[in-house]
């Protein structure tokens, strides 16, 4: 009997859709872990690269640059002595198969080679164009690269005046953002949505736009040639830190602020023992960051410590060793890579509340 129109029958096809559905969900997951696997190693690798070209760079001779075939990792040219003497080792192709071989005598048509591994078979007559043979190249790591670049540069100096510029304004930032994030997030202030636009909006503002009028300031006031300029700012909170603070400071219930206030707590009282410690992973977010931001500042350091080389930090001091050590690269990636060693570790060990702190949106109080 024919089915009436308009009618759904099981005989009918089903949808390309609904048979998508059909996969099994374990394949399905297999399938996402797979994909999302992949793209994390890709990341991976693309931030890694960097790296790994600073440290093959760091461990490198200055002349292994400029020699020609030289290859991407930290080698040197193999030689061989023979009788008190140093001899170049090349690759030769003899009798099917790759030898190395030492040249003794060198020669238009003809090349005496002395076979390393058999010496005492004396010099052996090579018929071909020596100049056309690649080198030999064994792996010779550098390591007296890093001393050299730490007893050029006076890295005990500017690892002092980066720590201290790096760890005064860190606390003077999460210090100052919590206090003013605390009062817009729990306080009744009018116009404060008004007051809350008007400080993010100086994240928008361009620093070449303060640039000229805020040193004009701080010379005037005598401050240009020391510290104060680059100390003092990070204790007025800045609009990036007070905004990740304060959207913190809402997912707490403010029922918690409210049982403190029946047992007689004042806001000071449950600012500091009831918000700073349930914003322990925020706290550490921000301190990192402008941490990190403290330590790689050059442009701050660079015109308001002029002239004054003992106050310079980490990055005004790369900077000029690499102007007066252009031609050696190898130098001038190895002091960049103990200037880094710091950052990695604090990282290191406060990655777990970090990474807590990047989170927050997700997490339920």
């Amino acid at each position: 009997m024919a089915a009436e129109p308009g009618t759904y029958t099981q005989t009918q096809e089903r949808s390309p859709m609904y048979a998508k559905t059909l996969l099994p969900k374990r394949v399905r997951e297999w399938v996402l872990n797979v994909t999302l696997t992949g793209l994390t190693i890709l990341l991976l690798v693309a931030f890694l690269i960097p790296m790994a070209y600073g440290v093959t760079t760091a461990l490198k001779t200055n002349n292994q640059f400029s020699e020609p075939g030289a290859p991407w990792w930290p080698a040197r040219a193999r030689t061989f002595e023979y009788e008190g003497e140093e001899y170049e080792v090349y690759l030769v192709p003899i009798d099917g198969e790759i030898k190395h071989m030492a040249l003794y005598k060198k020669g238009r048509k003809t090349s005496l080679l002395i076979d390393i591994e058999h010496p005492e078979q004396g010099p052996i007559e090579w018929e071909g164009n020596w100049r056309q043979l690649e080198r030999d190249w064994e792996f010779a790591p550098q390591w007296q690269n890093f001393k050299r670049a730490w007893d050029t540069i006076d890295f005990p100096l500017l690892l002092r005046n980066t720590l201290m510029y790096a760890g005064i304004t860190t606390f003077g930032a999460v210090m100052s953002a919590a206090v003013v994030a605390y009062g817009f997030a729990r306080f009744r202030i009018p116009g404060k949505q008004i007051l809350f636009m008007l400080m993010l909006s100086t994240v928008i503002l361009p620093g070449a736009v303060t640039l000229i009028p805020t040193y004009y300031v701080f010379l005037k006031i005598g401050w240009v040639g020391t510290w104060l300029p680059l100390i003092v700012p990070a204790f007025f909170s800045w609009g990036t830190n007070v905004f990740l603070l304060r959207q913190f400071f809402l997912t707490i219930p403010r029922d918690l602020d409210e049982a403190a206030m029946i047992d007689g707590a004042n806001p000071l009282r449950i600012f500091l023992s009831i918000l700073l410690p349930m914003s322990k992973p925020a706290l550490t977010a921000v301190a990192l960051f402008h941490f990190f931001w403290a330590w790689n500042d050059f442009f701050g350091p660079l015109i308001y410590l002029a002239g004054h080389p003992e106050k310079f930090p980490i990055t005004v001091g790369l900077t000029q060793f690499n102007n007066l050590y252009s031609q050696s690269t190898n130098l001038i990636q190895a002091a960049s890579l103990i200037s880094a060693v710091i950052p990695l570790l604090v990282f290191f060990f406060a990655q777990r509340i970090f990474m807590q702190g990047v989170v927050i949106t997700g997490v339920e109080k």
